[in-house]
């Protein structure tokens, strides 16, 4: 197993793995779903989302979506699809049996940290804010050259209130209450059915995914990032289409162990 920090000039593929054995966890944008502009506009293409179905049931029910995105935005993403999933960097989770459990967020605080960034932002036009449960995101993909002046911005708020943390992304700064991150959210499916007991698979794209892939790789599993940068991931992916088609390819490669997990999709 390959040990430290990934070379960027370096790619190298995971190993083939058998779906009855492994533990599926893949982030969202920039790892399924290109990176765009505007984060509303982002989707995950028809053709991965067909493979998103074979893989859960070839895994039975073991694959879980683990983003920085809402329950709710995840869910547009995926219908007709229905996965467990993880969102706002664990903060709130969908278990396989349908069971969400969310962190308690003072929601006085949290309107007020929004006003806040939302004042920011609309004196700059290009910067977007996003509001999540337990969180705002500030994106300056469309202004770059006011990276700096949002991280110093965000890095004030997050200074004058001992609960926030900030998460540093991809062209976006994030404040959430709470430190709960990837790697705790992964843990937990970990515990749970189906997930239980299998070696854990993780792809993401960006820092936010770095604990995850620490958590992963304490468990002997696999991590694997997914696009350019220094990396404790073991094995990299190009981008997410080269994701899709290693997953298409594994899928492909062996009958499904298991039948399919059980009415997890809408008519």
């Amino acid at each position: 197993m390959h040990t430290g920090i990934a070379s960027p000039a370096s790619p190298t593929l995971p190993p083939a793995l058998l779906p009855s054995e492994t533990a599926f966890f893949l982030d969202v944008d920039g790892t399924l779903a290109e990176i765009v502009a505007d984060p509303a506009q982002a989707c995950i293409p028809p053709d991965a989302l067909t493979t998103l179905k074979a893989l859960r049931d070839a895994a039975g029910g073991a694959l879980a979506l683990v983003s920085g995105r809402s329950i709710a935005q995840l869910d547009a993403m995926l219908h007709p699809l229905v996965l467990p999933v993880a969102g706002v960097h664990g903060l709130e989770r969908r278990d396989f049996d349908g069971r969400v459990s969310r962190m308690v967020v003072d929601t006085a605080a949290h309107r007020r940290l929004v006003s806040a960034v939302d004042s920011f932002a609309s004196t700059r036009p290009g910067l977007q804010t996003e509001e999540k449960p337990g969180s705002v995101a500030l994106h300056f993909r469309n202004r770059p050259e006011l990276g700096a002046d949002c991280l110093h911005f965000m890095n004030t708020e997050c200074n004058g209130d001992s609960r926030l943390t900030l998460v540093q992304g991809k062209m976006v700064a994030e404040l959430k209450f709470g430190s709960r991150d990837k790697r705790q959210a992964i843990a937990d499916f970990m515990n749970e059915h189906p997930f239980r007991g299998r070696r854990p698979f993780f792809a993401g794209d960006d820092v936010t995914d770095e604990a995850g892939f620490a958590g992963v790789n304490a468990l002997g599993g696999i991590s694997v990032k997914v696009g350019s940068g220094d990396s404790a991931a073991h094995f990299r992916l190009a981008d997410p289409a080269a994701l899709a088609g290693w997953l298409a390819r594994l899928l492909a490669s062996r009958a499904p162990a298991r039948g399919p997990a059980g009415e997890q999709e809408r008519g």
